[in-house]
């Protein structure tokens, strides 16, 4: 059976050529083009692909709004991300969101239908470029950040909000809410809400009522 798959990008030539690339290969079937994010969502929907191959930037939803409502809309869905942009603040939330991997678009024809391939299977494929980039920030020793809606989720649960509050609060899905806190143990290093909030207290990232 070939490998399906769906292929967002908002300029029409890149999907043309993209289109002509995965169509001459046996291994695949390009079931549909999506140009934004709402688009995308919609086909994912109808055709079940195997494969989301997606630029990071296009009109109406970023790229990570869009791994993260994929991955919501259909857990497990397989997200390969191909674009030009290879900086920390691009690479990050989409690897965060669930990205299953991370292209530059000077990636050779070859390189790409192999990585495609394994993308499809659920293997964590990177550019050498972007592989380099999240190695250099694993091995960096400057404190752990949290991302500005991780903040706002952990400080309403310092306040003793629940997830069902949380995500009424900001208005994502309670769903949303445990990945969010998921990613914000992670970064902490600790195992449960009450030592996150004690970690965010220790290390100045949440600041006590009597100090602000």
């Amino acid at each position: 059976m070939p490998i399906r798959i769906i292929v967002v990008d908002d300029h029409p030539v890149v999907r043309d050529g993209l289109r002509e690339i995965f169509s001459t290969d046996e291994a695949f079937e390009v079931v549909g083009e999506a140009a934004d994010g709402p688009e995308a969502l919609a086909l994912a929907r109808l055709t079940n692909p195997d494969l989301v191959l997606m630029d990071l930037r296009m009109p109406k939803m970023s790229g990570t709004e869009l791994i993260r409502r994929l991955r919501e809309q259909t857990p497990g869905i397989n997200v390969l991300v191909l674009t030009t942009f290879d900086n920390d603040a691009d690479v990050l939330p989409a690897i965060e969101q669930g990205a299953t991997g991370y292209l530059l678009k000077d990636t050779p024809r070859v390189e790409l239908l192999r990585a495609a391939q394994a993308a499809a299977r659920g293997e964590t494929v990177l550019s050498p470029a972007v592989a380099g980039l999240l190695t250099r920030k694993v091995r960096a020793p400057e404190r752990q950040t949290l991302s500005r809606r991780e903040l706002e989720v952990l400080g309403l649960i310092a306040r003793g909000a629940t997830n069902r509050e949380v995500a009424a609060k900001l208005f994502i899905t309670e769903a949303t809410v445990k990945t969010h806190l998921l990613h914000i143990f992670a970064k902490l290093g600790v195992k449960d809400r009450a030592a996150a909030v004690a970690a965010a207290y220790e290390t100045g990232l949440l600041k006590r009522a009597s100090e602000t």
